[in-house]
């Protein structure tokens, strides 16, 4: 008796569950709560079926990303949604995961059923909402409740069961949020993939190769989750579109063993680990050919691959740990980014293995993990280029035979590298400000610090290198420009006291003499020079003291000696390698375990500006007791009575400014377009190309021209020229027109500046510097009444 009250009380039990409606207006409880499924197994159930057998048992969902593993079965969610209202509402639901086969929705009405496509086994364009994710539009009429029913099947891949429902607005806002998370991740793995080419393209090591191709693999298989490629690569979707998932897996479990392998050397080090990893790469192979065999060996493929990972990340651990264990030389950046890679990579296997719980999270677990890792290892490359520069040394006669013939590529190489490293970055940092700005300490904001400032270490290594380049050709030269000395001091001694007082350090900073309120020089190379030499004294500085004191003395009626002594109680220098000091790559010599991190460049540089501003510097320097820098620069006091510059942001007369943003690359047109609309007397208009702006221009009056270089149809120089010549009339011809570029050779500036451009900047865009130029270029140009 006891039994059958138990089940008649289950039955009441399911039937209520499934009668609950959902009121996206007025609930409180998400919409999983009251939604339930059922597992129909291999059987082909059509709507009629379902809706007719009452045999089903519904069982509730979980989760909010209820999860049924790796499976190939068929699966039906059902839910009520209501709405209480006299109007017409429409929302838009999101469930599956982006490629999950079949996903169907039915809604049931008084008129009949109506089914809603989705599912990546049919063309992109049969899909009811076109949009890489699984989301249906569902419009409910006033005063109506309505049964729906959602359909899933997959090939073998792990089936989640999400049921987010967004109104119009918030689903808009839910997209933008998505596709600025992915733009970032996929960005970082952009970059990070060209840089290792690059490198592997100059210095034939196929470590940089190996780990160029992981990065791009990961970046693929995480276009094939996220639905990217199916949506831009293969939207008749087809027979690669559906294993895509398993060949981009399999190819990043190859290629970041191939890394490893290379990396830390292991057939040196450890001759029996090798034939663990040669193990591991039959059974790649092996599950590749059975992805093209049959419909079953690509079923048992998915959870065989999962685990394969799983397999391959704990040997990587191994392997670190004997390395650690035996005393191996081990860079600590590269430890660092594969624990990152591990945390990340294990979470998404177990995940996909229904061994932690689905949210964001775990869900994404890959993608931070492989971004953490990206910036960890870019650090950890130095280490690399200093081993293979030892041992090019060693070869320095073949190498100096072969240089001769590289030299011409490299200035190509350098200027591509700067337009093609400059352009994501500017994206990355624009877009990452914003969201520090946006969010003003109102969330964690860790993730995207850790971005911003890792975006800007890379650009100043690029910065470095490009300088160093030009050094190494005697092309570097100097600007003479008015700036303010003081000003400029007292913003790098405020910037580096903050650094060094939290590193624990006592700081001081001191002027002594007159210091003439402007003069004449290179102000950017000024600051790179007391950046550079402050920034060594606090990072080799770990306790006690730098001081930073400046003389300024009168030398006679046109120039001023300005006199820096630089003191720190660091690590100083050794006797044997002080002759060294201003030697690229020095530091890299230092037996510091890189401790200190850098590119070994800045005292090359600074030596070399020094002696363009026709100054002098010395060190002196003791090993465990500190080093003591000593630089003069002579520099001409600026006598010409200095109009202040007009700014839009205090120009008095008020008058907005129509800008022209000429700018072919879609993440920098909205970086340049936000960073416009912080200013309200601004107003813009943007060309994808320089023929496009030249057919605005005819029509519409700007006050000024921002303009990139390199586009398609036609260039920023082709139609600077055409503005120039006067053919879109006497105001165009004269309109002021500011570079804003990628490339940062200096060729390039002085190639816009001499062609009738008014002014020249580089990306990424600082903002107080845009406006600036925008205000001072057009305080003497009005527009015609």
């Amino acid at each position: 008796m006891k039994f059958v009250l138990l089940i008649a009380l289950f039955c009441s039990y399911s039937i209520n569950a499934q009668s609950q409606e959902f009121n996206p207006e007025t609930n409180d409880v998400p919409l999983y709560q009251l939604a339930s499924y059922t597992n129909v197994g291999d059987a082909a159930y059509s709507i009629e079926d379902i809706q007719l057998n009452n045999d089903l048992i519904y069982k509730p969902l979980q989760s909010e990303n209820h999860s049924v593993g790796f499976t190939s079965d068929n699966f039906w969610i059902q839910f009520k949604l209501t709405n209480s209202q006299a109007t017409e509402h429409v929302y838009y639901l999101e469930t599956a995961r982006p490629i999950t086969d079949v996903a169907n929705l039915y809604q049931i009405a008084a008129a009949g059923t109506e089914r809603f496509k989705s599912g990546d086994q049919i063309a992109f364009s049969e899909r009811q909402v076109n949009h890489r994710a699984t989301v249906f539009k569902i419009k409910l009429p006033p005063n109506s409740t309505q049964h729906f029913y959602v359909h899933l099947k997959s090939d073998g891949e792990t089936i989640n069961i999400p049921l987010n429902l967004y109104n119009e607005s918030e689903f808009l806002q839910n997209t933008y949020h998505q596709q600025l998370f992915l733009g970032l991740f996929y960005g970082v793995l952009l970059l990070a993939g060209i840089i290792y080419l690059f490198f592997y393209i100059s210095l034939k090591e196929r470590s940089f190769l190996y780990y160029g191709l992981y990065v791009f693999s990961i970046a693929l298989l995480q276009a094939a989750l996220d639905g990217l490629l199916f949506e831009f690569v293969w939207p008749e979707s087809g027979y690669l579109n559906s294993r895509m998932v398993l060949i981009t897996a399999l190819l990043s479990n190859l290629f970041l063993l191939k890394y490893c392998e290379h990396f830390l050397d292991i057939k040196s080090h450890f001759k029996n680990i090798v034939k663990y990893y040669q193990v591991i790469y039959v059974v790649i192979i092996s599950l590749f050919t059975c992805i093209f065999i049959n419909e079953f060996t690509l079923k048992i493929t998915y959870p065989i691959s999962n685990v394969n990972g799983l397999i391959s990340l704990l040997l990587i651990l191994f392997t670190v740990f004997v390395m650690r264990y035996r005393k191996i030389a081990l860079d600590a950046f590269f430890s660092i980014g594969i624990l990152f890679l591990v945390i990340g990579l294990l979470g998404f296997v177990m995940n996909n293995l229904s061994l932690l719980p689905n949210n964001f999270y775990t869900e994404n677990s890959a993608k931070f993990g492989s971004g953490l890792e990206v910036i960890f290892l870019s650090l950890s490359m130095t280490n690399l280029i200093r081993k293979l520069r030892e041992e090019k040394e060693v070869s320095q006669a073949l190498a100096l035979k072969k240089s001769e013939e590289i030299s011409e590529v490299k200035t190509y190489f350098m200027s591509n590298m700067s337009h093609e490293l400059r352009t994501p970055l500017n994206a990355i940092l624009g877009a990452t400000q914003e969201q520090l700005e946006q969010q003003n300490g109102a969330v964690d904001s860790s993730c995207l610090e850790i971005i911003k400032n890792a975006s800007y270490s890379l650009l100043s290594n690029i910065n470095d290198i490009l300088d160093f380049e030009k050094i190494e050709k005697n092309e570097l030269i100097l600007k003479h420009d008015v700036f303010k000395p003081l000003e400029l001091l007292q913003q790098i001694s405020e910037n580096w006291k903050l650094q060094a007082e939290n590193k624990g350090l006592h700081y001081t900073f001191q002027i002594k003499g007159t210091v003439p309120k402007s003069v004449l020089g290179d102000s950017d190379r000024f600051i790179q020079i007391i950046n550079n030499v402050l920034g060594n004294a606090v990072k080799f500085t770990k306790s006690g003291t730098v001081s930073f004191e400046m003389q300024c003395v009168a030398i006679s009626n046109t120039t001023s000696r300005f006199s820096f002594h630089f003191s720190d109680t660091g690590v100083g220098i050794p006797l044997n390698l002080r002759e060294d000091v201003f030697d690229s790559f020095s530091q890299m010599r230092y037996d510091n375990k890189r401790q200190f991190g850098g590119l070994g460049l800045g005292l090359t540089i600074v030596n070399h500006l020094v002696k363009r501003f026709e100054g002098n510097i010395t060190i002196d320097s003791e090993e465990g007791v500190g080093t003591d820098v000593y630089i003069d620069i002579p520099l001409e006091i600026n006598r010409e009575k200095q109009q202040k510059p007009l700014n839009p942001l205090n120009n008095d007369s008020n008058a907005e400014k129509h800008i022209l943003i000429v700018e072919d690359n879609v993440m920098n047109q909205m970086i340049m377009k936000k960073l416009l609309q912080m200013n309200s007397k601004f107003t813009f208009e943007v060309a994808e190309n320089g023929l496009k702006a030249i057919n605005m221009l005819k029509e519409t009056c700007f006050d000024v021209v921002l303009m990139d270089l390199q586009m398609p149809i036609m260039d920023g120089y082709e139609a600077t020229e055409i503005i120039r010549s006067g053919q879109l009339g006497l105001k165009n011809k004269n309109i002021p027109i500011i570079a804003v570029t990628a490339d940062a050779m200096q060729e390039t500036q002085q190639k816009v500046i001499d062609m009738g451009m008014t002014d020249y900047m580089t990306k990424p865009v600082n903002k107080a510097l845009l406006f600036d130029k925008i205000g001072n270029c057009t305080a003497f140009f009005a527009k015609p009444a």
